[in-house]
């Protein structure tokens, strides 16, 4: 047995600790937020299973497939299979043995609505390996106990399952929700919360050991490192299957209760009949969220109301005879033609064939995601604004009177009026707009050039 930290001094208030090393039986200090408890394991055999060969060569696959940049020892995917080759015996050695110690993950910031910035903790190419193959191994073994109402990060479930199931509940009645908004979900979840849940179904130590040490590899930051006391870095392989299993209590909770909902990740509704019955399940659920998994609300964006106009994974509701359909929630639309603005700036020093292609694969993209939706009507009024940004684009490319000249002649324009539109002083959004550019640059003009519309696409789509 390996000696571990005991003093009740130093640890209480604090995350369970990983020990340096295990031997046969696997000890820990197990945490119930104030109380320390000696947790015994049993060597169970998973950590061979994760280190098997077959398990290694798949993770190795789909680490490189899935590319990505690099953690802060700057390694890149391609250099991967080189370092296996002159280390894959130290590192088998080290996690075996218990002396692996992840790397600090690399602090990255994406933006979110309103300003905000969502964190990433970018984990170094080993270390995404090494979690992946935990994941495999650990995901099918989790898979039997997950619930049906949730969708993310779940093999062959998606978006699209989880808005359907949804629709479902609707349409047979449940016409009020609670929208449930964990606040800031994967920086708050506590780590000895879930090491104790991990420990329930997880009797190998060595396992929960390494995973652990994940947990509290902690964050680089520029050139300052800061310590992980709570969390679940996003990512890396292992943090969606974590952050299922921590919130695979709140599933089971909700089951128990009786309440239908859909979950994907920390997106949650919960349907109710009444506005007072959600009403009543949202002041029940805080007190489970907040008390028993020790994640914060946010109570400002968790809200009760009908199902009309809520926004779940991008997409809206509304009744039609009796059914929910499916529409585009507005913030949705909003940050589509925010890329489509950006898309077609005149000073972005997008060439003819790179705009086409990046429009092409946006909207395609786009609209494979939002296919759902009914959404024709309001296609074709952000279409024809499109275009009009479009010919916008191409008469800034003209440039010189003499190339507009020549162009608007090759449109089919008569002689006197391309040299008079094409000496024009008029502003670029205006000209757009102008009855002579429509003429020159019609819609079958623009398509025949290959430039990709909406209502277009998306008939081929949900075709």
């Amino acid at each position: 047995m390996q000696k571990i930290s005991t003093e009740s001094d130093s640890c209480q208030g604090k995350n369970r600790t990983a020990s340096d090393g295990y031997l046969g039986v696997q000890t820990f200090i197990g945490i119930t937020e104030n109380n320390l408890t000696e947790v015994r394991f049993t060597e169970g055999g998973l950590l061979e299973q994760i280190l098997s060969p077959s398990n290694m060569n798949k993770a190795y696959k789909r680490v490189v497939s899935n590319k990505g940049s690099g953690g802060i020892d700057g390694m890149d995917t391609t250099d991967l299979l080189a370092w296996l080759h002159g280390h894959k015996g130290e590192l088998l050695h080290a996690i075996g043995t218990g002396k692996y110690k992840p790397n600090p993950v690399r602090r990255v910031e994406i933006p979110k609505d309103g300003g905000k910035k969502r964190l990433l903790g970018i984990p170094t190419v080993v270390d995404r390996f090494v979690q992946q193959c935990i994941s495999q191994i650990l995901s099918p073994i989790y898979e039997r106990e997950f619930s049906e109402t949730s969708y993310g990060f779940r093999p062959k479930r998606s978006c699209h399952d989880a808005l359907e199931q949804a629709r479902t509940y609707i349409t047979s009645g449940y016409r009020y929700a609670v929208d449930l908004d964990l606040e800031k979900f994967f920086d708050t979840v506590s780590h000895s919360r879930l090491i104790a849940l991990l420990s329930k179904r997880i009797k190998d130590g060595r396992v929960v050991s390494l995973i652990h040490r994940y947990l509290l590899a902690g964050v680089q930051i520029g050139e300052r490192f800061e310590e992980s006391r709570s969390g679940v870095p996003q990512g890396g392989p292992l943090s969606p299957l974590l952050s299922n299993i921590m919130l695979n209590e709140l599933d089971r909770e909700l089951e128990a209760r009786g309440h239908p909902f859909v979950r994907y990740a920390d997106d949650c509704l919960i349907f109710c009949k009444s506005k007072r019955a959600a009403e009543r399940t949202k002041a029940g659920i805080i007190r489970y969220i907040e008390g028993i998994l020790y994640l914060r609300v946010n109570k400002e964006k968790t809200h009760v109301g009908h199902v009309r106009g809520m926004k779940f994974l991008g997409y809206g509701f509304y009744i039609k005879s009796g059914e929910c359909r499916l529409s585009v929630h507005r913030k949705s639309y909003g940050k589509l033609k925010a890329r489509l603005k950006e898309l077609t700036s005149r000073s972005n020093g997008m060439g003819y064939e790179k705009r086409k292609i990046a429009l092409r694969l946006f909207i395609n993209g786009w609209l494979e995601y939002f296919k759902l939706a009914d959404m024709k009507n309001r296609l074709q009024r952000i279409d024809e604004w499109y275009r009009r940004r479009l010919r916008m684009c191409i008469w800034k490319c003209w440039k010189k009177v003499k190339t507009r000249f020549k162009n608007l002649l090759t449109c089919g324009i008569g002689k006197q009026k391309a040299w008079e539109w094409a000496n024009t002083r008029k502003g670029y959004w205006r000209i757009a707009d102008s009855a002579i550019l429509h003429r020159a640059l019609n819609n079958d003009t623009l398509r025949l050039a290959k430039y990709p519309f909406l209502r277009d696409c998306y008939r081929r789509i949900v075709s």
